[in-house]
């Protein structure tokens, strides 16, 4: 009796190291899309009174733990009944993200310059009615971008344990969802409010006569541009690699062409060489579209 229960013991004490590992291997390997996950939703989740948004923030998060929800338990079913599938799904994925890479970069080069002075007049003049439906519409987008990217994330993760029993594998994604969602929406909302932070500091500091207290706030009212400027930057260039990795790891052929390169290279052409070709057929097909409209 007591034999069988220390072996249950070393079986349980053996499970948990394995899911322990396996959830570090598969976070590490998510983390490459979270610096664009961070990206867009601190994008999204700025625009708003300072009032609003901490609670536009928790809706989005909430929006991502049902996103989750939903998108667990189609992939699990995918890897019991049809683990053949997964691998074309991430093909696709990846398909998607080295698209959304090169229109970005696209966009930079080519649509940098987008008046916002009409827009800004147009939300001074709106009524309460309209900014609430215009706050819950921006709130739906966020969700629905942010279902695109946890399917991404679910499905890397995914990956990295498809050989593993379901008893790592379960846990494991369930650890990947909570994780990725605590931690990008927790620093989304340290983000969003450096500018609040700031401003109270340089108001406190006009009290108490303090200039270091002043300087210091300054720089953060002046950070939060910069940040998601930069996390974007690291986002899109993540997104790329995440593809890339994605085609040099499954495809053989792809990968005894480029195995003379830096890993990381490699990825990074890879992602941007799918992201221009998927482009120019997305802009081909929307120039006829326009040509055959006319």
């Amino acid at each position: 009796m007591a034999s069988g229960f220390f072996a249950l013991f070393d079986d349980v004490a053996t499970l948990m190291d394995d899911l322990a590992t396996m959830s570090k291997i598969a976070t590490k390997k998510t983390a490459g899309l979270l610096g664009d996950d961070l990206a867009v939703n601190a994008e999204k989740a700025t625009g708003f009174i300072s009032a609003r948004e901490l609670p536009v923030i928790w809706a989005i998060t909430k929006g991502s733990f049902l996103n989750k929800m939903i998108i667990l338990p189609f992939i699990i079913v995918l890897s019991i009944y049809a683990p053949q599938v997964v691998i074309p799904i991430l093909l696709c994925g990846g398909l998607y993200l080295a698209y959304e890479g090169a229109e970005k970069i696209y966009e930079f080069f080519f649509h940098r310059h987008h008046p916002k002075d009409s827009k800004i007049e147009e939300k001074a003049h709106l009524t309460k009615k309209e900014i609430v439906l215009q706050e819950k519409q921006k709130i739906k987008s966020a969700i629905f971008t942010d279902f695109i990217l946890s399917l991404e994330i679910i499905i890397v993760g995914l990956s990295i344990v498809i050989n593993e029993p379901l008893k790592i594998q379960i846990p494991v994604l369930i650890v990947i969802s909570v994780v990725t969602t605590i931690g990008v929406y927790g620093i989304v909302a340290f983000i969003v409010r450096l500018d609040d932070m700031g401003y109270s500091l340089i108001a406190k500091s006009k009290e108490h006569h303090r200039k270091l207290m002043r300087q210091f706030g300054v720089i953060l009212v002046k950070s939060l541009p910069i940040i998601i400027k930069v996390l974007s930057v690291v986002g899109t260039i993540a997104m790329l690699a995440v593809a890339g990795g994605i085609y040099v790891h499954n495809i053989e052929k792809v990968h005894e062409w480029l195995h003379a390169l830096p890993p990381l290279v490699a990825e990074i052409l890879v992602g941007l060489f799918l992201g221009f070709v998927v482009l120019a057929l997305v802009k081909s097909v929307a120039w006829l579209i326009r040509k055959v409209k006319k």
